[in-house]
């Protein structure tokens, strides 16, 4: 049994999240600031944070546990700009997820970072052990098209289909700016780019 960390200060929110998940086998650990999540994301399979906490933000807290822990990391928050997205995923989220949402889209998405997590943990391959689900999915699409380009509008097509992952234009140059450092450190592979063309993957 996965058991997940659910850190929302608005109570009854905090009190239907953890009947859905209980409802889908899951064991929750219900916490309503930062220093509670501190003291218990160590039992946790995967943590939900909101951002806007009455003692700190959720930003700050998954930078703190990403000290310790590589947990998978969502974010639930009402900060939805673009920047917030970007400054979430830096720090160390897995996904981001916009209120309000659909519990049962929640779910779905909290088992899909499992699933990735898990896959991530039993492949062997020389990846970085550090990418986010945006990351990863680009990753995906790029492999599965490996030496030829892609463009901008095929990927981003692409991660919207991917159970509703949030990227636009903006934010795909970060992400293939921050994918791309992260795979100097290993061997295998590289994203090459042609201006006005796109990315393809080479090995």
């Amino acid at each position: 049994m996965k058991t997940i960390l659910i850190t929302e200060d608005d109570t009854a929110l905090n009190r239907n999240i953890a009947f859905a998940l209980e409802a889908e086998g899951f064991r929750v650990l219900p916490t309503y600031t930062v220093e509670d999540a501190l003291m218990r994301f160590g039992e946790a399979d995967l943590a939900l944070l909101d951002i806007m906490l009455p003692d700190g933000n959720g930003v700050e807290l998954c930078g703190k546990i990403r000290e310790k822990s590589d947990i998978p990391i969502i974010f639930l928050t009402s900060c939805d700009t673009d920047a917030d997205v970007i400054r979430g995923l830096d720090s160390g989220g897995d996904d981001y997820i916009a209120k309000p949402f659909r519990l049962k889209v929640l779910v779905s998405r909290i088992n899909a970072v499992l699933r990735r997590s898990a896959a991530k943990g039993e492949s062997g391959s020389d990846m970085p052990d550090d990418l986010t689900a945006v990351e990863q999915k680009l990753l995906e699409y790029l492999k599965r098209n490996r030496d030829r380009f892609v463009t901008r509008e095929q990927i981003l097509d692409f991660l919207w289909d991917s159970k509703g992952i949030f990227v636009n234009d903006n934010t795909l140059s970060v992400n293939i700016s921050r994918l791309r450092d992260k795979l100097g450190r290993c061997s295998g592979g590289q994203i090459i780019t042609k201006r006005g063309i796109g990315y393809k993957w080479t090995e």
